[in-house]
């Protein structure tokens, strides 16, 4: 059985019970683009350590709001990286995120209602099935603010599109629509609107719980286990990169110009 007291252990994550089905939705009140920020980072932490637990759902659909599955990061949160000891602490809650959620044994959907950016992005694209409205934009833009595509962003795009075209998008920091994302095999579908969305993600959640669970779970279990082994150096040079060029001067340029509203003048410094 499951403990659903844990789930009062959330603010910005939302659960509810259809059926096989446990919904988990990304809802930051105060925040329509639900942008990362600590708390929202810890619980993004905490959420996979918690699905590895359920034992009552046989599959996970993970949702965002209308506006937004997840923005990327807050950069109201962002000059706390600079703080000694701040950012290898947050990588290793970054760390936890991914190999957790690679760790789930419930195969879990994702509805990519709106906006998936930067760690919003590698955890759609780490699902197991991947459904975006064709409002939503999907991209991972680390560099444009000076900083390595940690996040996952090196392991989740190279494997859904090849390393040539994953540094295409990654080195520019470009989004890419649903329409696109479906033609290049970064998703499995794309549907007209938010609400569309949800109904599909709803409909291939309960197709999923429907198999017998234990050869749906041991298959996506065997999958995992060769993308944790094929990508386990990349993901965790990446994060390490991340976390140096955090203490960089073309960062501290990133944040400067977002506050000036203009474009940032990069040194390499």
């Amino acid at each position: 059985m499951s403990d659903n007291s844990r789930f009062n252990e959330f603010e910005y994550l939302r659960f509810e019970r259809d059926d096989d089905v446990l919904v988990v939705t990304v809802d930051k009140p105060d925040d329509n683009l639900n942008k990362v920020n600590a708390q929202m980072h810890h619980e993004l932490a905490l959420l996979f350590t918690v699905l590895r637990e359920e034992r009552t759902a046989r599959a996970v659909l993970l949702a965002g709001t209308e506006t937004a599955f997840t923005a990327g990061g807050d950069f109201a949160w962002f000059p706390r990286f600079s703080e000694p000891g701040y950012a290898a602490d947050i990588r290793l809650d970054g760390k936890s995120i991914v190999w957790n959620m690679l760790d789930v044994h419930l195969p879990i959907v994702c509805a990519v209602t709106g906006h998936a950016m930067g760690l919003g992005a590698s955890i759609a694209l780490l699902a197991d099935i991947t459904i975006m409205s064709e409002s939503a934009r999907l991209g991972d833009p680390h560099v444009k603010i000076g900083i390595a595509a940690g996040d996952g962003g090196t392991i989740a795009w190279p494997l859904a599109i090849g390393p040539q075209l994953a540094k295409r998008y990654l080195l520019t920091g470009d989004a890419v629509t649903a329409t696109d994302a479906e033609k290049m095999g970064l998703i499995v579908e794309s549907v007209s609107n938010p609400e569309a969305c949800i109904a599909a993600g709803r409909a291939w959640a309960k197709r999923l719980a429907a198999g017998a669970p234990q050869a749906v779970q041991s298959t996506k279990q065997a999958i995992n286990a060769w993308i944790k082994q094929t990508c386990g150096p990349a993901f965790d040079l990446s994060t390490a990169l991340e976390t140096v060029t955090f203490a960089s001067e073309d960062f501290s340029e990133a944040l400067a110009a977002i506050a000036e509203k203009r474009e940032p003048r990069f040194t390499g410094r």
